[in-house]
């Protein structure tokens, strides 16, 4: 199947920032996603390599920063005030 992997990137880094955490030596995410799109998302620098047995990924301050941006973008509902 042909799909728009550069929107299945952008929503996946937009749902990671829902399973984000914050430790003393950065953000990590839960990497329960797609090898694949995990994979161009470390490619793009946005997450640390997905590779291993950890079950979270380090996320970049730029990653932290498109994740949220992108979240906000596509699950941030207006208020109707």
């Amino acid at each position: 199947m042909d799909y728009d992997k550069e929107k299945v990137d952008d929503l996946t880094l937009a749902l990671l920032y829902l399973v984000m955490f914050e430790e003393k030596h950065g953000s990590f995410a839960w990497k329960g996603f797609d090898w694949e799109t995990m994979n161009r998302l470390h490619e793009k620098g946005y997450i640390s390599n997905p590779k291993g047995t950890q079950k979270s990924v380090g996320v970049s301050p730029e990653g932290r920063k498109k994740a949220e941006e992108l979240f906000k973008k596509y699950f941030i509902t207006k208020s109707k005030d």
